[in-house]
C-alpha cells in the first residue's frame, strides 16, 4: 500500500542543483547492431543524453535496474545533463543473464567509450572521458560497484561513483558476483562514492512480496562498505521505483508501478532531489565547487524531499 509522504517544509533556500540546469539536452538512441552510424557500434543498445551547447562535458555511465528499462530513467537523466553532463545509459539487457555476464557487459560499454562515444555525439560535443563516472540504480547499482571493484576487467578508468538505491541480493541471498563483505570500509575502492537510498526500499507490499530494496542487501550496507570519501543520503518517505518516470511503458513499466512500496504524491521532487545530489557531489569534486554539496549535508531541509541518515566522511 502506497504510504502517504510528510509534509516537506519549504525552504527559503532553492539550490540550483534542485531546478533544471541551463543546457538544453538532447537524447540519442544508438542500436548496437548499426554500423551506419559508427564504425565501431558499441556492444549494447544506449540511450544517450547529452546537452546540445557545444562544449566538453564529463561523461556518467549509468545502468538501469533488475529487468527495468533505461527509457525509464529519461527525465532523472535529463535533469543531470542539463547541468552539463553526458549521459551514457546501456540496455544491459531484457532477459537477466547468468552469473557475472550483466557485469562483464557493463565493462565491455565502458571500455568502448574511448574507441566508439565521440563517433554517435553531435560534432560539436566532446565526452571528457578522463572524467568518467559510474553510476546506477537498484541491481545497476551493484553493477557500477563491482566494476569500481575490477570485475568485468575495465579498462576505461573511472573518478567517481554513485549508487541510486543499490541492491546486491533478495530473500534468497546475494547475486552475483558476490561484492558485500559485511565488513565496514572493506571496499576496495580508490575513488570518492555517493550513496542515496530510499526510506520505503526495505519495506514488503504483502507476507507473499519481498521487499524491493532489503535490509542487509541495500544503500545502507553499500555505504558502510564504502570508504571515505563517501557520503550517504536517504529519501525517507520514498520508495525504491520512485526515481521512474511517470509514465511507463509495457508490462515492464507496469510491473515496476506496482511490485515496490511507493511514496504517495509526485515522483518529480524525489528525481530532482537524487539528481541534485548528484550534480552537487560532481560538482564538488570535478569543479571545486563546494558550497552547494555542503549546503545539502549541513542544511539538508533545502532538499525537495524529507532527508534522513545525511553523512558525509571527507576522508
Amino acid at each position: 500500500m502506497a504510504q502517504l509522504l510528510e509534509t516537506k517544509p519549504v525552504s527559503s533556500t532553492v539550490l540550483p542543483v534542485f531546478l533544471a540546469g541551463k543546457y538544453q539536452t538532447q537524447t540519442i538512441s544508438v542500436d548496437s547492431s548499426s554500423s551506419s552510424t559508427t564504425q565501431s557500434p558499441p556492444p549494447k543498445p544506449l540511450l544517450i543524453v547529452t546537452p546540445s551547447d557545444k562544449g566538453t562535458y564529463p561523461v556518467i555511465l549509468f545502468f538501469h535496474g533488475f529487468m527495468l528499462r533505461n527509457i525509464f530513467y529519461t527525465d532523472l537523466l535529463n535533469h543531470i545533463s542539463s547541468h552539463g553532463f553526458i549521459l551514457v545509459a546501456p540496455q544491459l539487457y531484457r532477459v537477466p543473464p547468468k552469473g557475472i555476464r550483466e557485469v562483464e557487459s557493463a565493462a565491455q560499454v565502458a571500455n568502448w567509450l574511448q574507441s566508439g562515444l565521440q563517433s554517435v555525439l553531435p560534432e560539436n560535443i566532446e565526452p571528457n572521458l578522463k572524467t568518467v563516472v559510474l553510476s546506477g540504480h537498484s541491481r545497476g547499482g551493484k553493477t557500477a560497484f563491482a566494476l569500481a571493484l575490477g570485475y568485468g576487467d575495465p579498462i576505461q578508468k573511472f573518478s567517481t561513483l554513485i549508487g541510486i538505491d543499490p541492491v546486491a541480493g533478495n530473500n534468497f541471498g546475494t547475486t552475483t558476483p558476490h561484492i558485500l563483505t559485511y565488513e565496514p570500509k572493506s571496499f576496495d575502492i580508490p575513488f570518492p562514492i555517493t550513496v542515496i537510498g530510499t526510506g520505503l526500499g526495505p519495506e514488503s507490499k504483502g507476507l507473499l512480496s519481498c521487499p524491493c530494496a532489503p535490509k542487509k542487501y541495500n544503500h545502507e550496507e553499500f555505504f558502510n562498505e564504502s570508504k571515505p570519501p563517501r557520503a550517504h543520503f536517504t529519501a525517507k518517505n520514498y520508495g525504491h521505483m520512485d526515481m521512474l518516470n511517470d509514465d511507463l511503458s509495457g508490462l515492464m513499466g507496469k510491473m515496476a508501478d506496482s511490485m515496490c512500496v511507493n511514496g504517495k504524491g509526485p515522483r518529480d521532487p524525489l528525481r530532482r532531489c537524487i539528481g541534485g545530489i548528484v550534480i552537487a557531489f560532481l560538482n564538488y569534486y570535478f569543479q571545486d565547487n563546494e558550497v552547494d554539496f555542503n549546503t545539502i549535508v549541513n542544511e539538508p531541509d533545502v532538499a525537495p524531499v524529507v532527508l534522513d541518515q545525511v553523512q558525509f566522511d571527507a576522508s
